[in-house]
């Protein structure tokens, strides 16, 4: 489930977009405020996560590496004298966004996922850091929002990559079954998933279906849900059949 409407340009933009929302949030912002969407991490801690990710991307794309980069090599890893956690996030953003923009998308990287391209970079940064800056924006008492086609998109490149996150997340190894469907259906765009878990660990289709378990709800909202940052028992959603299936997909699939 690689497929996608949107081109490399215009994740370029959206990951560009994503860190300016991202680094306005910190301007007057207490770094010490919990995150509750990541358990014992504060403000300073997911920001340094975020800015961290984008030099390492950036750098393995500098680099053209085929191979993944150690975080001990990755530069500029903390602000220089001066320097706001703001505009270091903006600074790593910079550089992101100009190493995605200078080459092309089909151009081979190494990647986490299948896909293996800089394309690939530019796809998941947008997804990672909304994702981050929803986590800092929950916490400020803000409320996330994401045009529904990229939205969509997203829950689709979280399915693409999920089985390749049981490297780092050794739970999603755990996502088999016998047959049991899980159906997502988003209520504001063209936005619907069958999963099926299976002895190997799941399959994900788009269509309509009857499923074991079936949630509806906005795009941004199951996107939030398929990432542990909306709770299935949220009111925004509608949810049908066996609850206690949904849950355990959601535990065992956190990312």
């Amino acid at each position: 489930m690689t497929a996608t409407p949107l081109d490399h340009d215009a994740f370029c933009a959206a990951t560009a977009a994503e860190i300016d929302r991202f680094a306005d949030l910190l301007d007057g912002a207490d770094p010490a405020t919990p995150i509750p969407t990541c358990p014992g991490w504060d403000l300073e801690a997911l920001t340094k996560h975020a800015g961290v990710i984008h030099r390492w991307a950036a750098q393995m794309i500098r680099d053209g590496l085929a191979e993944r980069l150690d975080f001990r090599e990755i530069e500029g890893r903390a602000p220089a004298d001066g320097q706001s956690r703001a505009d270091w996030l903006r600074a790593g953003g910079d550089l992101l966004v100009g190493q995605l923009r200078a080459h092309a998308a089909g151009m081979p990287v190494w990647t986490w996922g299948p896909g293996g391209t800089v394309g690939w970079w530019a796809r998941r940064m947008t997804y990672e850091t909304f994702v981050h800056r929803s986590d800092a924006l929950l916490a400020l008492g803000g409320e996330p929002e994401l045009a529904a086609t990229f939205a969509v998109d997203g829950v689709d490149e979280f399915l693409g990559n999920l089985l390749a996150a049981a490297a780092f997340a050794p739970a999603v190894g755990e996502l088999r079954g016998d047959g049991e469907t899980l159906h997502l259906h988003a209520t504001d765009a063209d936005g619907e998933w069958m999963l099926t878990l299976t002895a190997d660990g799941f399959t994900a289709d788009h269509g309509h279906g009857k499923g074991d378990v079936a949630v509806r709800g906005a795009a941004v909202d199951l996107l939030l849900l398929v990432y542990g940052r909306r709770a299935a028992s949220d009111a925004r959603f509608e949810r049908f059949g066996d609850v206690a299936l949904l849950d355990r997909w959601l535990a065992q699939s956190s990312i």
